[in-house]
């Protein structure tokens, strides 16, 4: 596969791994790479834990980023992670959530959703329909603009941003402004060659991309077309009526053409989109190369694209 010349260094120095082969064990080194990194502490933001809470559904656990000393009400995002369904928790979002903070001045709201195996699907995608409605439900509580209220995922957290704009205007949801998905899973079926051509063991691979599914549909991978469009966003037929939409797709990712795909279609269904192309660019380069000039300009880019979506009409 090709690889930018900023990230060759980057790759050549990344061992060969299998972030599935033992989730118990991935997740204890991610939480042993969290514990070594300096505390994150910035006086421009107010952080608090809490707790989405809507009558009949099990709570969720969240984290709010807020500009301190703001007064609202405020833009807000709600974010996901990424991990594969499986890895992941507010820990290893949380630079990336006080980085939208502070660069955007919105309230940011992080969802500790529920991973898989143990928890597969329909519980990430519960977890993020109740935060949702908890937080347009608690806006004034919470001081943030109805009007203003935008989705923002990485990987498969990005599915379930865009799971979350389909089952809104499905079910006549809460009002969702703006859709960002970053590097986005979207489709169990191998869609287009991405998946084949990438298959470097040291990244993400195509390997990867179909164990993930496997991992977060389980059972309901026998009939995944029986699914709501929300549970598999690249099998919804119908993207009209959506929010705007961000996609950033990367060229060396398996999931390079699903994330092209999807963009494509929002278009086609007259959906406003702006498309952001990282050729040479693996999965989750912006944190193993977040050193690079690629990956400052990448971030830099979905965070002009998201603070220009987040202000007043």
């Amino acid at each position: 596969m090709y690889v930018h010349p900023q990230l060759q260094p980057v790759l050549d120095a990344l061992p060969a791994r299998d972030m599935f082969a033992d989730i118990p064990a991935t997740r204890a080194g991610l939480h042993r790479a969290m514990s070594t990194r300096e505390p994150y502490g910035d006086p421009r933001l107010a952080i608090e834990d809490a707790v989405a809470r809507v009558p009949g559904e099990a709570d969720v656990p969240v984290r709010l980023y807020r500009p301190a000393g703001a007064e609202g009400p405020l833009p807000a995002v709600l974010f996901f992670h990424g991990g594969g369904f499986a890895l992941g928790d507010l820990d290893s979002g949380d630079r990336t959530c006080a980085r939208i903070c502070t660069d955007t001045g919105a309230l940011v709201i992080a969802v500790d959703y529920r991973l898989a195996p143990e928890h597969p699907y329909p519980a990430a995608p519960t977890d993020a329909w109740t935060a949702l409605r908890w937080a347009a439900a608690a806006h004034a509580e919470l001081g943030l603009d109805p009007a203003r209220l935008a989705v923002c995922g990485h990987s498969a957290g990005a599915c379930l941003a865009a799971g979350l704009t389909l089952r809104a205007r499905a079910e006549d949801g809460p009002a969702i402004s703006f859709q960002q998905l970053l590097l986005p899973v979207l489709d169990d079926r191998d869609t287009g060659t991405s998946r084949e051509e990438v298959d470097d063991p040291r990244v993400i691979n195509g390997a990867s991309a179909r164990t993930l599914w496997r991992i977060y549909l389980a059972d309901a991978a026998a009939d995944p077309g029986a699914l709501p469009e929300y549970a598999v966003p690249g099998r919804a037929g119908d993207l009209s009526g959506l929010p705007p939409a961000y996609v950033q797709v990367a060229g060396s990712d398996p999931l390079r053409d699903e994330g092209l795909a999807y963009a494509r279609r929002l278009a086609e269904h007259g959906v406003g989109l702006e498309l952001r192309f990282v050729p040479g660019a693996f999965h989750l380069f912006e944190d193993f190369g977040a050193a690079t000039p690629l990956a400052r300009e990448t971030v830099a880019h979905w965070l002009r694209a998201l603070r220009e979506a987040l202000r007043p009409a």
